[in-house]
């Protein structure tokens, strides 16, 4: 596997032997000071580049990043069209790096509030770039819900799981399970989210989808998370979704307790209606 110093040679390199591309940017984990390195990290490259239409006219430019698995260009896509501005190359590579490259019109290098703040700049030829901060996490920090949010979470959460409770008493497991680790789970870890940033003056990142959550949580909430995965049957599913309930109705009076906001009042209806539908 070639290593971050060779690929970032290789992204630079490429970009100073083409005219076109005025600027490269690094942005995303691999210039986190607070996440651990892996092999897994994507490269997640921006070229600004002139004349962006000539490199999507030919896509074999990028054949000088290696020998790749699979490649995917979302603004080329009918299926899930890209929603972002620019041209992406997504590239999984042979030897297990990928690199993200998206082009952006060398135009758009000039606001400083554009940047996210995970970014460092590469290679700037013609020295347009503003002095950007040391990279930092700031712009994924969990921020402090208002007190419409909170109440939109909560509902949001109990509303969904009655559609959970008429798949499964329809049988319909797709539909089961699509609504329960879709809009339910989202809800979920939405208030987890809002947990730990409650305990932490809201000045951390628990990463995408709460990915870094189980370094936050107390053991036992941890633990309850888990119990939440459900298996493919309709009595685990009914499991899960019950384990669910319980968690979220907990983290959510702890929320609501640390921030003075209040707890959703039908949600003990709800709890007693799903127990209602699981035994009938």
């Amino acid at each position: 596997m070639r290593t971050e110093e060779e690929m970032l040679r290789l992204i630079v390199l490429a970009a100073e032997k083409d005219e076109r591309v005025r600027a490269v940017m690094m942005n995303g984990s691999r210039v986190n000071p607070n996440v651990q390195k892996d092999r897994f990290q994507d490269y997640d490259i921006v070229y600004y580049v002139q004349d962006l239409e000539s490199f999507t006219a030919d896509h074999s430019w990028v054949d000088v990043f290696g020998q790749r698995v699979i490649m995917q260009m979302p603004e080329a896509t009918a299926l899930f069209p890209a929603e972002e501005e620019g041209f992406s190359y997504l590239m999984q590579f042979e030897d297990g790096n990928r690199i993200d490259l998206t082009l952006l019109a060398a135009e758009d290098m000039s606001e400083a509030s554009e940047f996210d703040s995970l970014s460092v700049i590469l290679l700037d030829k013609d020295e347009r770039f503003p002095v950007l901060p040391d990279p930092n996490d700031s712009d994924y920090i969990t921020r402090k819900p208002t007190t419409e949010e909170f109440s939109d979470c909560q509902n949001e959460f109990w509303w969904v799981t009655t559609y959970v409770a008429k798949g499964v008493k329809r049988r319909e497991l797709p539909y089961a399970k699509a609504t329960m680790e879709g809009p339910v789970r989202k809800m979920l870890v939405l208030m987890l989210q809002w947990e730990v940033g409650s305990k932490n003056e809201f000045a951390v990142n628990t990463g995408k989808d709460g990915r870094w959550l189980e370094s936050y949580l107390e053991k036992d909430v941890w633990e309850k998370l888990v119990a939440t995965y459900a298996g493919g049957t309709y009595a685990e599913i009914w499991e899960a979704l019950f384990a669910m309930c319980e968690l979220f109705e907990d983290v959510s009076a702890s929320v609501a307790r640390a921030l003075d906001y209040e707890l959703f009042s039908d949600r003990r209806k709800v709890f007693r209606y799903l127990k209602r539908q699981a035994n009938q």
